[in-house]
């Protein structure tokens, strides 16, 4: 199932979304942007799995600093809305979790990828992060971040210390 890849850069324009959370409340990028918000998409594999869970408890944990500075977090898996409540719950985590089953997302983003694993090659989630403006330009994107220290990391590089 190779597909040729999409990889954005900064300075391009974020792909427009209108996607819903696990509660059925409904995100688009041109009204987040026409609010000023700056926005912090970030797609993990899977919920409630060690990396994912230490990366989204990194945002959580952080998240008083970003919304601080104007950044909206916004979290993408392609696990389903009773799998998004769980870890949700399980973390009391502070955002919102993206529904992204049918992959439309992972796919504009580029993030839906080959990957291998003790030799296996398989389609999956590349975990990354994308930053982007109230003019809708991605202003830092990362494919392929490690889960732990990934907030600190963004937060150095986007000048919040």
């Amino acid at each position: 199932m190779a597909t040729e890849e999409t990889t954005l850069e900064v300075g391009m324009q974020a792909p427009k979304f209108t996607v819903f959370d696990s509660a059925g409340t409904e995100y688009d990028l041109e009204r987040m942007n026409s609010d000023d918000k700056h926005v912090i998409l970030y797609f993990y594999p899977k919920d409630n799995t060690p990396g994912c869970t230490v990366q989204a408890c990194d945002f959580r944990n952080d998240m008083s600093r970003l919304s601080n500075s104007g950044y909206f977090v916004l979290g993408v898996s392609k696990d389903s809305a009773k799998s998004h409540d769980k870890f949700i719950s399980d973390h009391d985590l502070n955002f919102p979790i993206l529904m992204d089953e049918e992959l439309e997302l992972h796919q504009a983003f580029g993030v839906w990828r080959e990957k291998m694993n003790y030799g296996r090659t398989y389609m999956g989630t590349a975990r990354s992060t994308f930053v982007i403006n109230p003019d809708g330009e991605l202003i830092w994107v990362g494919y392929n971040v490690k889960a732990k220290g990934h907030v600190s990391k963004l937060a150095r590089e986007l000048g919040l210390e």
